[in-house]
């Protein structure tokens, strides 16, 4: 299938995501293979715009979200996310931005495949787990090194990992472990629904969602929770994320990995914030 710009986006959010559609079955591709298809804040508007014209777009049945290159997604790029800016304001950034990235799939209105081509991590796992189902191929592998980094669960992940893999397997993830599932364990755990070769993915993805386009297939979401649930749960996480990362250990851990990957500016907000968190703790 080739992949074209389906849903006349802008040039700049076409830079970041192509589209096709086919027998009523949409793909959305994040296409920056040679960044990971990291959720940059470009990469984030360019699925949420693509996401609100697919959602009013008639011939559009059902979407199949996926990437390009070897990897699904590398996740939210902490380091071209997060600004210089009054604490306050920016704990307050932190809860919306948060909060309105997963609830963009979890209000999504039409059913939603997530085709993962390879290595997902944070982000890129938890809103996956919030769509009707994922199809992943054989090579990929599943992280959500919250506790590596010092933060809380998002994405529901601390309510949605349990549904669907159990409170152990749940904590084996999201906990101290660590543990990065590969595809044929996710399955096995119930944390993905089909594993195929790499190279299949994109026509057995095609076949699932173009089924479901013939079973009139509605809006489902991954363990069967209630949408009200699971938003309650998102915004809850939001806070507790933005507490997370406004606090010492998080910003001196982010200035220290992008210091030494030589990301001397990015690195330098998270300087400033750590240093002078004793004259702004008390105020958010």
């Amino acid at each position: 299938m080739p992949f074209l710009n389906y849903l006349n986006l802008s040039e700049n959010s076409s830079a970041y995501i192509q589209s096709s559609l086919k027998s009523g079955v949409l793909t959305i591709m994040m296409n920056k293979p040679k960044k990971l298809n990291g959720w940059t804040t470009e990469m984030m508007e360019a699925f949420a715009t693509a996401f609100e014209n697919a959602a009013k777009d008639e011939p559009t049945k059902a979407v199949i979200f996926t990437g390009a290159g070897d990897y699904y997604s590398a996740g939210v790029n902490l380091g071209g996310t997060l600004k210089l800016m009054a604490p306050k304001k920016l704990h307050k950034l932190i809860v919306e931005h948060n909060q309105k990235l997963f609830d963009r799939f979890l209000t999504f209105p039409k059913p939603i495949l997530i085709a993962i081509n390879g290595p997902a991590i944070g982000a890129s796992v938890t809103s996956a787990t919030l769509c009707d189902a994922i199809i992943a191929v054989d090579t990929s592998t599943f992280s959500t090194p919250f506790a590596a980094l010092g933060i809380s669960p998002e994405g529901c992940s601390s309510v949605q990992f349990v549904t669907l893999m159990g409170e152990q397997n749940a904590q084996r993830m999201l906990g101290n472990e660590g543990w990065k599932p590969n595809a044929e364990e996710a399955l096995t755990v119930g944390l993905v629904q089909w594993v195929v070769p790499k190279g299949k993915l994109q026509a057995e993805a095609q076949k699932v969602a173009q089924q479901w386009v013939i079973d009139g297939h509605s809006r489902k979401i991954l363990g069967g929770r209630e949408l009200s649930e699971l938003q309650f749960v998102n915004a809850r996480e939001s806070i507790e994320l933005a507490n997370r990362f406004l606090g010492a250990n998080f910003l001196r851990g982010q200035f220290t990995f992008l210091w030494r990957k030589k990301k001397h500016l990015q690195s330098m907000v998270f300087l400033i914030l750590w240093l002078l968190r004793p004259l702004w703790k008390h105020f958010l």
